[in-house]
């Protein structure tokens, strides 16, 4: 029984590191998109905007719109490339953590959209970085 609770626990320990990995993997990923959407134009409002629907990695703004952003980030397309993690579920919950910023922020007859940041970040070579405007529409959501 012993036994059990220590491989058990082990588990449970190797499974943090790779959220732990995941994590870093993620900021680091967040971190050269905001680099990237500065240099493109772009004004960092927010990162890590959190409340009651979820998160949305970065808000922005252009100069004719406000940006929702998701980041994702990937060592290599494996699975899948990183663009295809933002799901029909995903994209429903960003709308209304979006919709939730702008009501709470008076932005609701401000112009909006959806973009998102996929970066393939391997080991042994320079990052990739493909930005995706209006990569999904609010009205599409519900």
């Amino acid at each position: 029984m012993a036994l059990h609770h220590v491989i058990a626990r082990h588990l449970k320990g190797s499974g943090n590191l790779s959220d732990r990995r995941r994590n870093i993997l993620g900021q680091q990923g967040e971190d050269l998109a905001v680099q990237y959407l500065l240099k493109v134009g772009y004004r960092i409002i927010e990162r890590n905007y959190r409340n009651y629907y979820g998160e949305i990695d970065i808000i922005a703004n252009e100069p004719k719109s406000f940006v929702f952003v998701e980041v994702k980030t990937r060592r290599n397309v494996l699975f899948s490339h990183p663009c295809e993690a933002v799901t029909r579920k995903k994209q429903i919950k960003i709308s209304k953590v979006a919709m939730a910023y702008m009501t709470e922020n008076n932005l609701t007859e401000v112009a909006a959209r959806f973009d998102v940041v996929a970066i393939l970040l391997p080991d042994d070579t320079p990052p990739k970085i493909d930005l995706i405007q209006n990569a999904f529409d609010l009205s599409d959501a519900f």
